[in-house]
């Protein structure tokens, strides 16, 4: 469909997709879905990873409770992995980058401790969503922002609201 319908944001935990999710759902009337707190809603999980302190995500159910949402369009999705939604459902995919000084304080404040912290780090150093992002989606419409400061959040909106109309520019 020729409507600006599906958002992807994209980063490992800490970097700011919540905030920037609500925001732009409030900014342009899209409905925005964190995709962790729906799978802990649900209960969409199969198991729980003794390594990482945390439940295993049921991807097959994740995808059918989206699914219904993403065919109403206007939907933006807040997650820190990618490779397992269908490629159609996104028109434009957001990586945030948060510098590892920033993001280390960011995940202690939030609890995370030992290999919890250390990979999400060790994940942002190499850039792993990033990659995993341009193997997932057409390179042209995966996106980078740096998300650091206040400051930032305010351009990344600015910058999004940009892309967006100009998206509709070019498929109407």
């Amino acid at each position: 469909s020729n409507r600006f319908n599906w958002v992807l944001f994209l980063g490992t935990p800490g970097v700011g997709k919540t905030t920037l999710g609500k925001e732009l759902a409030s900014r342009t009337g899209m409905t925005y879905i964190n995709v962790g707190d729906m799978a802990k809603e649900g209960e969409l999980y199969e198991g729980f990873d003794e390594e990482y302190d945390c439940p295993i995500l049921d991807e097959d159910r994740v995808i059918d409770e989206l699914e219904d949402k993403m065919s109403e369009g206007g939907v933006i999705i807040d997650y820190h992995g990618c490779d397992f939604f269908p490629e159609r459902w996104f028109h434009i995919v957001f990586v945030l980058r948060t510098e590892n000084s920033f993001l280390y304080d960011r995940l202690e404040s939030r609890g995370y401790k030992g290999k919890k912290l250390q990979d999400n780090i060790q994940c942002e150093i190499f850039q792993t969503l990033y990659e995993e992002a341009m193997l997932s989606y057409k390179e042209e419409i995966v996106h980078q922002l740096p998300s650091n400061t206040p400051e930032d959040l305010e351009r990344n909106l600015d910058q999004i609201m940009q892309w967006i109309e100009q998206w509709m520019k070019d498929n109407n």
